[in-house]
């Protein structure tokens, strides 16, 4: 019994001095808890509205403030004519328009009814049905609240409409992330992977003595991903039309150029893994840890980014997949063209410059 002791006690002493396995004992379920806990919410907050009132009266301007002290919206506009809306959607500045029609008080006092119309950007089919919800029951209490307590005298309709996803289908918003996630995955842990494989079976020091020049044996290595991850993104994307109906409003060529780019920072990104990873195992741990999660929870795949808390609003805009999302979304759903998303490519590419430069140093550094 006591030598079976002693051996439990080295047993915790090899755990205790070995940081990676404190990392995952102890790192790993606070990270989890605390990036679950804070993003898997069905609240809505700060969300972005603007505002058409062509009555300007005192109960639309009434209920335009329950709406921004609810905590629920965020008005970021107060529009002129209609014509603002589209733009406003297409640009991405806002989640949901509301319109307030001609006389609306006259018209719930003298007619006994009143017309208010609720726009949704539905490329986020959840959070669009949330927001008409939410913002359809405020309104709702406040008519009950002016009528009286049995709503007799008056009442005000809320016309819902969807823009972009009429019919609220969950693959318009599921397709595109299920796509940034699937080419991460496949063009980053892959390339990294067959790169440490080389390092750790000894075969990358044959290849760098060999006539090939280390750009092009990096090269060689990324290209079969390349062209594979590139089948797998036009195959999603005929998966999404044939199948799910998706429909590409946009500029195919476009969007296939973006996926390209997409592809090309995500495979620099394997490589800046490979340099830093000293095997497979522990480059296929990096690459779930830090593409797979993130992937899912922190790029507006399933969950809005605008509810989480600001410091997970800050990492957001670190991961890459965020902005190729907002990218698909725009050509695919919304039409958009070029000078829409320029944005998130100028972003797109600084990440793979810098990447392939931090792999370039790393690399540099370790012939040194």
């Amino acid at each position: 019994m006591k030598t079976f002791i002693n051996f439990v006690k080295k047993e915790f002493r090899h755990i205790f001095r070995d940081v990676r396995s404190m990392v995952i004992l102890f790192g790993m379920p606070i990270a989890q808890i605390l990036i679950f806990g804070y993003v898997v919410t069905n609240e809505v907050k700060d969300a972005k509205i603007a505002v058409l009132d062509l009555s300007k009266d005192e109960m639309t301007v009434e209920i335009t403030n329950k709406l921004t002290s609810s905590g629920y919206f965020l008005l970021v506009d107060n529009f002129k004519s209609e014509d603002e809306i589209e733009l406003a959607f297409r640009k991405g500045e806002i989640q949901e328009a509301i319109i307030f029609e001609p006389g609306f008080a006259k018209k719930f006092v003298k007619d006994g009814k009143a017309e208010v119309r609720i726009i949704n950007d539905a490329s986020d089919a959840n959070t669009a049905n949330m927001l008409a919800n939410y913002t359809s029951a405020i309104i709702m209490n406040y008519s009950f609240a002016e009528s009286g307590v049995n709503g007799a005298s008056g009442q005000i309709i809320a016309q819902t409409r969807m823009q972009f996803n009429q019919d609220l289908k969950g693959a318009y918003m599921f397709v595109p992330g299920t796509m940034a996630l699937i080419l991460m995955l496949i063009s980053a842990m892959m390339t990294s992977i067959s790169i440490t494989r080389e390092k750790e079976m000894g075969t990358m020091e044959v290849l760098l003595v060999s006539p090939l020049r280390p750009v092009q044996i990096i090269v060689g290595k990324v290209i079969p991903y390349f062209l594979l991850s590139f089948v797998n993104a036009i195959s999603i994307l005929l998966l999404g039309f044939f199948v799910f109906g998706l429909p590409v409003n946009g500029p195919l060529a476009l969007l296939l150029a973006e996926s390209m780019l997409f592809i090309t920072m995500a495979l620099s990104l394997g490589i800046f893994i490979s340099t830093i990873a000293k095997s497979m195992q522990v480059a296929m741990f990096i690459s779930m840890f830090s593409l797979l999660l993130p992937t899912m929870l922190l790029s507006g795949f399933i969950f809005p980014i605008e509810n989480m808390p600001q410091i997970l609003q800050w990492v957001c805009h670190a991961i890459p997949p965020k902005y190729f999302i907002v990218i698909i979304k725009n050509i695919m759903l919304k039409g958009t063209g070029f000078e829409y998303v320029w944005f998130e490519t100028l972003v797109l590419f600084g990440f793979t410059v810098f990447f392939i430069v931090m792999s370039v140093f790393k690399f540099k550094t370790r012939l040194e």
